[in-house]
């Protein structure tokens, strides 16, 4: 057979050929590899940073926690978050985080950006953007005195039910380079994540006023109790639409004598409150036959509300101060109840150990002992409930030595100022809402 014209065969190639287009191959598939690993990090990244976002409960925490998660996934050293006021035309906040101490030091004084310059561009024009020079940037007007320099901008606004809350800015990554394609996508990601937790925080915190203002409906304002002064504060569960059982009531009878209630019914929801009001309506009524003993009260109300009601197990104590020959005379009788603190002037705090008694609604042929103790001039008698001193990770003994420190502490502020620092610096984890009533003698 004839060869080619110029009498040559085609050259074949050799093992050399054949090994660099492997290895160039290879090094192509490593490099495809290696992009997936990046991207699945990075989607890993976001979706992490999606579920923190949205363990937050409150507002601010939010707004800090997407600014700085931004920061994490794209590796940026500044971030920070502008909320667009009503007019939807300026920033009414600026969370900001990156900052050393010394660079927060050198600008204080130095009013928050309210969107102008660069930052404007994303409010008046909310599409994504990216900056590789700010100083260059048409719109730029500069920085503040002491400044840290920012060269490079990456900009997303955020969006709540459709309409711009506000915009997501990040400077300068940390490896020097600009921002490119890839850390705007992953941004934007972010940016809906962020509007679907802002508004779910936002929900959060109506149910939970909403909640709150509910239960602060059923609760009393304390009457006239001249001789005797009184406080009382109540605070709700940390978790949204958990409606407390808790409450307190105290009643001015003839003769310088008053009534006061404590108690919590079992359950976090609308039938406890509701259980809550009628339990305290009835023991209410049955507290103006002054005749009859703390606990012979309890017993008619253990009794009242097993023929006429469901209500959950509940409960409470029972007291009544009147006067006595040297001072005051507190009887009281317990429905499985914590006890209650007494401060007298001069002796440390004392807890009024004794027979709690059965919960209502667990028992009602059962009888309810009933206990007194001395109260001198100038005391303070503190009722208050579980939710007050309950910590998984503490024993009650632990909580309630905690609530006397406490107590001490505070017991010379007036009585308001003194039922809200208990309440504010409380040794319990907050999981469950809170009641305090405190009661104080007349100086001798």
């Amino acid at each position: 057979m004839a060869g080619p014209e110029n009498g040559s065969s085609p050259r074949q190639p050799d093992d050399s050929d054949l090994h660099v287009r492997l290895r160039t191959e290879l090094g192509r598939m490593d490099e495809q590899m290696r992009s997936l690993l990046d991207a699945m990090d990075r989607l890993q990244g976001l979706l992490d940073a999606v579920v923190a976002i949205t363990r937050e409960n409150e507002l601010p925490s939010v707004l800090y926690r997407i600014v700085t998660t931004a920061m994490d996934l794209v590796g940026a050293r500044y971030g920070a978050l502008g909320v667009l006021a009503p007019s939807g035309d300026e920033l009414e906040q600026f969370i900001t985080a990156g900052l050393t101490e010394e660079e927060r030091a050198a600008l204080a004084g130095t009013d928050f950006p309210h969107g102008r310059g660069v930052l404007g561009e994303l409010i008046h024009h909310p599409e994504p953007m990216r900056v590789d020079d700010i100083a260059a940037h048409p719109s730029s007007v500069g920085f503040p005195p002491n400044h840290p320099y920012m060269g490079t901008l990456l900009g997303v606004a955020i969006s709540v039910r459709g309409e711009i809350y506000g915009d997501l800015y990040l400077s300068e990554r940390q490896d020097g380079e600009p921002f490119d394609a890839d850390d705007e996508s992953v941004v934007i990601a972010l940016a809906g994540a962020a509007g679907i937790a802002i508004e779910n925080v936002r929900l959060f915190e109506r149910v939970r006023e909403g909640a709150e203002q509910f239960q602060r409906l059923l609760l009393p304002t304390l009457p006239d109790l001249r001789p005797f002064t009184a406080a009382a504060v109540y605070r709700p569960a940390a978790e949204p639409s958990q409606l407390g059982g808790d409450w307190y009531d105290a009643i001015p009878l003839p003769g310088n004598v008053v009534a006061v209630v404590i108690g919590d019914v079992v359950g976090h929801d609308l039938p406890a409150a509701a259980a809550m009001a009628s339990t305290r309506n009835m023991l209410r009524a049955l507290l103006f036959d002054r005749s009859s003993a703390p606990g012979t009260i309890l017993s008619q109300l253990d009794h009242t509300l097993q023929a006429i009601t469901e209500n959950p197990i509940t409960t409470t104590t029972l007291a009544r101060i009147e006067p006595d020959e040297r001072g005051w005379r507190l009887s009281w009788s317990t429905a499985g109840h914590v006890p209650h603190l007494l401060l007298a002037p001069g002796r440390p705090a004392e807890y009024l150990f004794a027979d709690p008694g059965l919960p209502l609604g667990v028992d009602p042929g059962l009888p309810r002992p009933d206990h007194s103790c001395f109260v001198p001039p100038g005391a303070t008698v503190v009722f208050f409930t579980d939710g007050l001193v309950e910590h998984p990770d503490h024993p009650i003994d632990q909580s309630l030595a905690e609530l006397a420190e406490l107590a001490t502490e505070y017991s010379s502020l007036p009585l308001d100022d003194f039922v809200q620092a208990l309440a504010d610096r409380h040794p319990s984890d907050g999981h469950d809402d809170m009641a305090v009533l405190a009661l104080r003698t007349p100086p001798a």
